[in-house]
C-alpha cells in the first residue's frame, strides 16, 4: 500500500506496519521527522504517479498491507467505547471518524465487509494516520456482531432520527458502550437499528435535518466522555 500525506506517512512510520520505502520532494525531505530516514528525493509529479493522488503533500511511503483487528478484542475492556459504521461508503468520512475515535480514546471502529469503505490510502490520509494506532475491525454482519456485543455485556446505542429516539444526554454511558452511526444517505438500516438497545439523537436547532457522520461522531463521542466524567484537556 502506498500511503501519502505528511501525517499519514509519519504515523505509518510510528505504527505497527513495516514501511519499506519513503519518497519525498526536496523541501519535505528536510522536515525533522524525516531527517533520520532513508528518503528518496523525487519531484512532485513523480509522487503523484506513485500514490495516484495530487494530495500527497510532498511525501508518500510504501507500507505493508493494513491488518484489521480481531472483533473479540474490542469487547475485552469493561469500559470500552466502540464505534460502528453501518455502510458508510465515503472513504473521507471513514477516515474522519477514525481520526475522531482515536483522539477520543475509543477502543476501535467496526465496519461491515460489504457495502462499506475499507482502509485505503485515501482513508489513511483522511484519518491523519489515526488508523495506524486504532483497531479497525471488519465483520460479515453488523447486526449479528451487535448481538454478540450485547451478549458480552455492552450497551448498544444507535444514532438517528427515529420516533423512539431519546436526547443523547439521557442514557447512562458507563461500562461497555457501542455507538452505531448510519450511512451518509439513509442512516441506520432497520435491522441494525432494531439490534440497538436505544436510539439517541443530537439536537437539530437549525434548518438542516442531519449532520455529517464524522461531525455526529465527534459530538457524540466527546459527549460520552463528558457524561462519563472523563478528565478532558483544560489547558490553554
Amino acid at each position: 500500500m502506498i500511503v501519502y500525506g505528511r501525517n499519514a506517512v509519519r504515523e505509518a512510520m510510528r505504527g505497527k506496519r513495516t514501511v519499506t520505502a519513503v519518497w519525498a520532494t526536496r523541501n519535505a525531505a528536510r522536515e525533522e521527522w524525516l531527517r533520520d530516514s532513508d528518503v528518496t528525493e523525487v519531484a512532485s509529479p513523480e509522487l503523484e504517479r506513485l500514490c495516484e493522488s495530487p494530495e500527497h503533500q510532498g511525501v508518500c511511503a510504501e507500507a505493508g498491507r493494513y491488518l484489521y483487528a480481531d472483533p473479540a478484542r474490542l469487547l475485552e475492556d469493561e469500559n470500552g467505547l466502540v464505534v460502528c459504521l453501518d455502510e458508510v461508503q465515503d472513504p473521507h468520512n471513514l477516515g474522519a471518524v477514525c481520526r475522531v475515535a482515536e483522539s477520543a480514546g475509543a477502543t476501535g471502529v467496526v465496519i461491515p465487509e460489504r457495502r462499506s469503505a475499507e482502509v485505503t490510502p485515501a482513508v489513511c490520509k483522511a484519518s491523519a494516520g489515526a488508523v495506524e494506532h486504532l483497531d479497525v475491525v471488519r465483520v460479515g454482519n453488523l447486526a449479528n456482531w451487535l448481538g454478540e456485543a450485547k451478549a458480552a455485556g455492552a450497551w448498544v446505542y444507535g444514532a438517528g432520527r427515529f420516533p423512539e429516539a431519546v436526547p443523547y444526554d439521557r442514557p447512562d454511558y458507563r461500562g461497555r458502550v457501542v455507538l452505531v452511526l448510519g450511512s451518509e444517505g439513509r442512516g441506520l438500516r432497520p435491522r441494525v437499528a432494531a439490534a440497538c438497545d436505544q436510539i439517541v439523537q443530537l439536537p437539530q436547532l437549525g434548518k438542516l435535518d442531519s449532520l455529517n457522520v464524522a461531525t455526529a461522531a465527534a459530538a457524540l463521542l466527546y459527549g460520552i466522555l463528558h457524561f462519563r466524567g472523563e478528565a478532558l484537556d483544560r489547558g490553554p
